[in-house]
């Protein structure tokens, strides 16, 4: 009996005006084929050109010319309460707004990557997200993007999450330019400081980290760091 193929939809980014695309990873990966619909109903059959998991990032490609695109917006720029709007498909409906506010910024939480490449710096919104808004624009009332929508807790109500646009721009410069993301790597465990710590190592300081441990031929090592 012949298998019935899989088939899943998510939302995507218009970043260039020949066809790079961007969305996220869980929405792309492990898929056989790709094909994008535009908002006008034309098809184009897209290829992947890298993936960072780390941030549930994805760029494609496909060969169209003269596409429309978003202007980027400044995500460090953004401020908890600026209302924010979330565009994207949920649930197959084609172009769905949904309007809210900056809930939070810098949020961690559990997705994508392993807990050493996980990058916890997420735009928390109350805008509604569902499945199938995954990949599509998070943008400010000037229409510029400042997020792309990536996380849905499961059984969570009013609680949306978004890659900031400012650090979803570096990982599609380094999946263009590289086809992987370059990150730079200490070298070193940390623990967090805290009073006790603090007191017991004759520190004056409220905050910070303790250097744990330093890595054989780490940066960190070469730099002088020590335990």
């Amino acid at each position: 009996r012949t298998p019935q193929p899989r088939v899943g939809s998510g939302s995507s980014v218009i970043i260039s005006t020949d066809g790079y695309i961007v969305t996220n990873n869980h929405v792309v990966e492990n898929s056989d084929e790709l094909e994008v619909t535009l908002n006008d109903n034309r098809k184009f059959s897209a290829k992947i050109i890298g993936t960072d998991p780390s941030t549930d990032i994805a760029l494609i490609k496909i060969e169209a010319k003269d596409l429309k695109t978003l202007p980027f917006g400044d995500s460090e720029q953004l401020k908890v309460g600026e209302w924010v709007l979330a565009v994207g498909n949920p649930f197959n409906l084609n172009s769905t707004v949904t309007a809210g506010i900056v809930s939070a910024k810098g949020r961690g939480i559990m997705s994508g990557g392993s807990d050493r490449n996980k990058i916890e710096s997420f735009i928390q919104t109350d805008a509604a997200v569902n499945p199938g808004n995954s990949g599509g624009a998070l943008v400010n009332t000037r229409g510029e993007l400042v997020g792309i929508n990536t996380a849905i807790l499961p059984y969570a109500q009013g609680l949306g999450f978004a890659v900031p646009v400012n650090m979803a721009k570096q990982i599609m410069g380094d999946l263009v330019s590289y086809g992987k993301v370059k990150r730079g790597w200490l070298g070193i465990s940390v623990q967090n400081l805290t009073p006790e710590i603090a007191e017991a190592y004759g520190v004056k300081a409220k905050n910070g980290v303790i250097v744990g441990d330093v890595f054989p031929d780490s940066a960190a090592e070469k730099a002088g760091l020590m335990r």
